[in-house]
């Protein structure tokens, strides 16, 4: 068995992860953890929907953000797929996805404020990096044979339209709805820094120990991402979309000035703006390394590889739950329910809550990040092991698993995984403004104490942190030879 390739590259994993929890600060930390999580649960079957009267005002706004920010993402990635395969272009698109939205949030707030602008920009940006990737492969794969049978004289953009895209609409489409679940996850985490969304009132219902309000909204979000499919229609989407920018409210007015100073101002080092010039930066860029990137790296590598094998593991046990080899309906059920919760519930929301309830450590990260991506990947695999047939003398129970299913889908399931390497990898490095010491923890450090250079070259370590493991994850996936499959 050792000698498969894809064997020994999990083991090589696995065994990175063990010596990181060697380091790793997994502990419970509070009083009394179990009375918190049934209080919490409490409040789950308790929910209070009419406690506050911005509830639904802040739903509508997560609506809206997530509409208008994946539309102009949607746009410009479009716009950015079309000249994708020069090499500035992908460069540039890779690194403006490297970057969290709640980071690209925190730097919009520094000279736009609490305004929609913010939020729209800090999910546009992103995401058009993301959709120009995916829809740039989408198009390499459309079949070049109708453009073949063009009459001679067609131009490039008639034949565009008329052969590629009508090849591709069907993909185009499916894969900007799913992106549309993953910005409605966006918009709702932004209300984390302050935005009126519903992730503001989650963290004051939580802080205030209010457990039925926080479990009113956790409903709410669920039951609005599983319900996409009944209320976003394609003929009601231009009705959205144009009427989306009305619901995003007004916010505190833009004061120019500040834009003018952050980046003329705020973002130079201090050493260059206090005229110290060359010789005094290298010294501060050594002692920003040393105090706070080189640890905040160290912190986000060793959380990445245990949730990365922790969400493998957890993907793995999990899609037996709603594959059709398993089981009843009822348990069939009862699994497509567990895993729309766990793959709906964004991780920095997961997180919050678990450090409200477990206290500060790594802990509820890795189980934060585990559940949301174990929860895709483990709905992806057992949707795909539906399509198996297996032989009428098939074993049974385990032995199905672990000697029919297992070594089936064994190759898309790592592909899944590596392609979700670096997206474990930006939220390993938000989750640092919870408190847990990764690079988001330095990083909103240097905003809350108004040092937006070091803020800055934090953020750009970050990104650069993303893109090598993005790099290192398509190596492997193209050593393995791993089919790519793009998900959220």
């Amino acid at each position: 068995m050792l000698s498969y390739p894809t064997v020994r590259t999990s083991l090589i994993f696995l065994a990175i992860a063990l010596v990181g929890l060697l380091f790793a600060d997994i502990a419970i930390t509070a009083n009394n953890p179990w009375r918190d999580l049934g209080n919490f649960f409490l409040g789950v079957l308790t929910p209070n929907f009419f406690s506050s009267e911005g509830l639904l005002t802040a739903l509508l706004r997560t609506v809206a953000f997530a509409f208008v920010g994946v539309t102009v993402g949607a746009i410009c990635g479009f716009l950015l797929a079309l000249v994708y395969r020069f090499l500035p272009v992908r460069i540039f698109c890779a690194f403006i996805r490297a970057i969290h939205e709640l980071f690209w949030a925190l730097i919009f707030l520094q000279f736009f404020g609490f305004h929609p602008l913010t939020g729209v920009l800090a999910i546009a940006i992103p995401y058009s990096g993301i959709f120009a990737k995916v829809y740039s492969e989408i198009l390499e794969e459309a079949d070049p044979e109708p453009g073949r049978l063009l009459p001679p004289g067609t131009g490039t953009i008639a034949a565009f339209l008329y052969t590629k895209i009508p090849d591709c609409w069907v993909q185009l489409r499916t894969y900007t709805a799913y992106r549309l679940e993953c910005g409605l996850r966006s918009s709702a985490i932004l209300g984390f820094v302050g935005l009126p969304t519903l992730g503001f009132y989650l963290e004051t219902s939580f802080s205030q120990g209010m457990y039925s309000d926080a479990g009113a909204m956790l409903i709410l979000f669920y039951v609005l991402i599983a319900t996409i499919p009944l209320w976003v229609k394609p003929k009601l989407l231009p009705v959205y979309i144009l009427g989306a920018p009305f619901f995003l409210g007004d916010g505190l007015p833009i004061v120019w000035g500040n834009v003018e100073r952050f980046f003329t101002q705020d973002i130079v080092p201090s050493p260059l703006r206090d005229g110290e010039g060359l010789a005094g930066l290298m010294p501060w860029l050594n002692e920003l390394m040393i105090e706070q990137a080189l640890p905040g790296i160290w912190n986000t590598v060793i959380l990445t590889q245990i949730a990365l094998v922790a969400t493998g593991i957890l993907a793995l046990l999990a899609f037996p739950l709603i594959s059709n080899h398993f089981g009843g309906p009822i348990r069939r059920t009862s699994g497509h329910v567990f895993l729309v919760i766990a793959r709906s519930t964004p991780e920095y929301i997961l997180a919050y809550i678990l450090l409200q309830l477990w206290g500060p450590s790594m802990l509820p990260a890795v189980v934060a990040l585990a559940l949301h991506n174990g929860g895709i990947i483990g709905h992806l695999i057992g949707r795909q092991t539906n399509t198996i047939r297996l032989r009428s003398d098939a074993p049974h129970g385990f032995n199905r698993y672990g000697w029919e299913l297992v070594p089936r889908i064994y190759r898309a399931f790592l592909a899944f995984l590596f392609y979700r390497w670096e997206i474990i990898m930006r939220e390993t490095a938000i989750l640092g403004i919870l408190g847990i010491y990764t690079l988001g923890f330095y990083v909103d450090s240097a905003i809350q104490s108004i040092r937006l250079d070091q803020a800055m070259v934090l953020i750009l370590i970050t990104a650069m942190l993303n893109i090598g493991v993005d790099i290192l994850g398509r190596f492997i996936r193209r050593k393995l030879a791993l089919q790519t499959m793009p998900t959220c």
